[in-house]
């Protein structure tokens, strides 16, 4: 039997290349498999769901969603921990990684199918990726309805005229911070890749693979721009800092990000989906914002409180998350 893993996935899903970057920085033996009509009997197969990434196993199991897969194999392959063994960071880490797959994937989609220049761009990729070896007409075919099934889905994710000031300011104070935090450092957390580098380095590599969020990076970002391309196949450079010298440049992140945009959203839609209501409006960081009611993130909330209500010595990270006005939010009571 085979000791090689087999990756589905697309190059332009931010899931996937996470999952792809973490099997490279572990060196798991893997497959990388471009999603598409040639490989579904075997995608079918394995999937519970139609998303991508999926994880076969050589066993013949299927594993989906990028975080319960990298917990998986980080608890089969702990060297090199992607985890600090400082509490506090490792669970700041983790609070990114959540951040980032929750909310960071709102500008991302938001930038590539709100605009044409970049609607015409994803679609084409897409359809060339999924379509390999067709002929030109059935690629423009597949380009046009690629875009009418996922303009539309800009609702989804909350992406409309009314909330675009809220996205787009978001994904600006993301780049303002990093770039000023990565200025001489390999990675968030120091020398190497942390659980939070996989998370945020996904949503920002897409971005800056698309036309308009690709210039503002290659204008405004160029260390943030070299990060997302070292995560391509990060490697363990040196040690993890510690928050004494990685939190004068990160802890903006949490508290102009993660305090002012993130909690508020996902408590506001957790509190939504509790009342029965389809749909929540709330303001982010002083910008209206609405957006349909989602399970998954009212269940990804409880995960990430699950997880700091198990972090033993609480009383470093307390101070961290309470300077950075994070901490009242992770009770399971906080409104």
């Amino acid at each position: 039997m085979s000791d090689v893993y087999r990756i589905f996935g697309s190059e332009l899903s931010p899931y996937s290349i996470k999952v792809r970057s973490y099997f490279r920085y572990k060196q798991i033996p893997h497959e990388w498999i471009i999603r598409s009509p040639a490989n579904e009997e075997e995608f079918g197969k394995h999937a519970k769901l139609p998303l991508v990434p999926l994880v076969v196993t050589p066993e013949g199991k299927g594993i989906q969603d990028s975080t319960p897969i990298i917990d998986h194999f980080e608890a089969l392959n702990p060297e090199p921990s992607i985890h600090p063994a400082d509490p506090a960071l490792a669970f700041i880490s983790v609070l990114i990684e959540e951040y980032s797959d929750e909310w960071g994937n709102k500008p991302m989609f938001h930038y590539r199918w709100f605009y044409e220049p970049d609607q015409d761009s994803a679609a084409e990729r897409i359809a060339r990726s999924f379509m390999a070896g067709a002929e030109e007409e059935q690629i423009k075919m597949g380009i046009g309805m690629i875009k009418q099934r996922m303009i539309p889905r800009l609702s989804f994710v909350g992406s409309s005229p009314e909330t675009k000031a809220a996205i787009e300011a978001s994904l600006a104070r993301q780049l303002s911070i990093l770039e000023k935090h990565l200025q001489g450092r390999k990675y968030l957390f120091g020398g190497r890749p942390a659980f939070g580098d996989f998370g945020l380095y996904a949503q920002l590599y897409q971005c800056a693979s698309d036309p308009t969020p690709g210039a503002i990076m290659r204008e405004s970002a160029p260390a943030v721009l070299a990060w997302t391309q070292r995560m391509l196949d990060p490697s363990a450079e040196g040690p993890f800092e510690s928050w004494e010298t990685i939190g004068p440049t990160l802890a903006p992140l949490l508290r102009e990000e993660v305090a002012s945009v993130f909690f508020p959203w996902t408590i506001a839609n957790a509190k939504a989906l509790a009342a029965g209501e389809k749909s929540f409006s709330t303001k982010l960081d002083g910008n209206p914002y609405s957006q349909d009611t989602q399970k998954y993130h009212a269940k990804s909330l409880a995960a990430l409180r699950a997880r700091y209500a198990a972090v033993g010595d609480r009383g470093a990270l307390d101070k961290i998350l309470q300077e950075a006005g994070c901490l009242s939010y992770l009770s399971a009571g906080a409104a």
